[in-house]
């Protein structure tokens, strides 16, 4: 049985390799903002696993023909602070307000995730849920911040901060789970695997299989 990992995250595909997995990577192409439009009123979990469910349907319907029998596993992640949902900072200075903003505060960031069972090509079991983890977010100085914004690293990432990379010098903290802070949670994802019928640690010896 193959996984397919529905994301361009590296950290993600990071995470499960050090976890025994060795996923398939596809990359899903869907208008994040469009489709947040759909669901104005939703509660932040259910937004990300929204936009994690809309990825692993996309990539599942993709990779059908070629992986028939696959579990396909779609996360997004986005940060709640200050009563606002936020996922990548589109430039500098949109990263540059946010991280003034949550300076010396604490915010949520919140995972969604799907896993679906394929079977002959088609989907057949579906498992949904999201995880939230508090960060406690340090003081960087203004010198501080203009080095690592000019790393370029929050622009790339949910929050405009990292746990695992650069970022992690201006974390304080957490309460909750690691890494559905690096984008996936572990625990979360296991316990998705059973709902559809896989054991994750029969995936532990199948990753060296072709």
């Amino acid at each position: 049985m193959r996984v397919v990992l529905a994301s361009a995250s590296p950290a993600r595909l990071s995470v499960l390799r050090a976890a025994g997995l060795n996923p398939i990577v596809e990359v899903a192409d869907v208008d994040e903002e469009a489709l947040l439009t759909t669901v104005p009123h939703a509660s932040p979990g259910e937004k990300v696993t929204t936009l994690a469910g809309a990825k692993a349907t996309t990539v599942a319907r993709r990779i059908a023909a070629a992986h028939p029998d696959a579990v396909v596993i779609g996360c997004d992640s986005m940060l709640h602070v200050n009563s606002e949902l936020v996922g990548k900072p589109a430039d500098v200075e949109t990263a540059r307000r946010r991280w003034r903003a949550m300076a010396g505060r604490s915010g949520e960031l919140v995972t969604g995730h799907t896993v679906l069972r394929m079977a002959d090509g088609e989907i057949d079991r579906v498992a949904e849920g999201h995880a939230v983890t508090v960060v406690r977010f340090a003081e960087p100085t203004d010198a501080e911040l203009d080095a690592y914004l000019a790393t370029r690293e929050p622009l790339a990432v949910a929050g405009a901060f990292t746990l695992d990379g650069l970022g992690g010098w201006f974390v304080e903290g957490i309460d909750g789970d690691p890494s559905n802070v690096i984008g996936i949670s572990l625990p979360l994802t296991r316990r998705l695997l059973r709902a559809v019928g896989v054991g994750v640690t029969d995936l532990w010896t199948s990753v060296s299989e072709p």
